[in-house]
């Protein structure tokens, strides 16, 4: 019996690198993409195939609809069988509304909204014929809240927000169940900018007082796909009690 297969985009670090391994240690074959930083991510490879599982990787950027679809063929050519959909991938953007350029506009859109649909899209024909599967998008608090100076990137995670719960009605009749994880304050490189005022600032705001760890965020992207095909169409907020 082969084993279960899970892709995870934006792999090379942070969130992604941690749910990637997670499931690696709990004996998923892997799949695993970047936008550019292809070192890092063969350095992540080499981490999960320490783990006895096989892994395979992809260099490209998929809010780039060919280059999704040319992983996604190479997924099918190397396992047969996709179980598991992390998409996780995405950047960020702060200041002004006004200020912000459409070209910055239409990067962040491609990057985090364009991709979870290419990547569901091709991982929805790899599911349905067995008729099971799971779609777990990493999203923020800020696309349920909003963020002053973050106005796109909320916009996109409010999109994830409401792509999930659509997408989830649409496909439960199929017995693939589609989530979302609305991120707080998470202790990766995406948030370095913050200075050590800025972070206790924040500290004094989140009851739990820290930030999240990305291996945290891991332990529930595994959790929720574990077992439970009753749970679908959830946004499910990972933030310290913070919002």
């Amino acid at each position: 019996m082969s084993r279960k297969v899970v892709v995870v985009t934006g792999a090379s670090r942070g969130i992604g690198k941690a749910i990637a391994l997670k499931y690696a240690k709990k004996g998923y074959d892997t799949a695993i993409c970047c936008r550019s930083r292809e070192k890092e991510l063969l350095a992540v490879r080499r981490e999960i195939e320490a783990f006895s599982v096989r892994c395979i990787t992809f260099t490209g950027d998929i809010g780039i609809y060919k280059n999704a679809a040319a992983f996604f063929e190479q997924v099918e050519n190397e396992y047969g069988r996709l179980d598991i959909l992390i998409n996780n991938a995405g950047v960020s953007h702060i200041g002004l509304l006004q200020d912000m350029h459409p070209e910055e506009w239409d990067n962040i859109l491609s990057a985090n909204l364009s991709s979870v649909f290419y990547c569901s899209k091709l991982a929805i024909q790899m599911m349905l014929p067995k008729k099971q599967g799971k779609i777990l998008s990493i999203s923020s608090v800020w696309g349920v809240t909003g963020a002053s100076m973050e106005v796109a990137y909320s916009a996109t995670k409010g999109g994830i927000n409401s792509f999930t719960k659509a997408l989830a009605k649409e496909l439960a009749p199929s017995n693939i169940q589609v989530n979302a994880i609305a991120c707080g304050i998470i202790n990766t490189e995406m948030n370095d900018f913050l200075t050590i005022e800025e972070l206790n600032a924040l500290f004094n705001e989140i009851p739990a007082g820290r930030m999240g760890t990305a291996e945290e965020v891991a332990e529930l992207a595994y959790s929720i796909n574990k077992e439970n095909d009753y749970l679908t169409g959830q946004v499910i907020i990972l933030d310290g009690g913070w919002s």
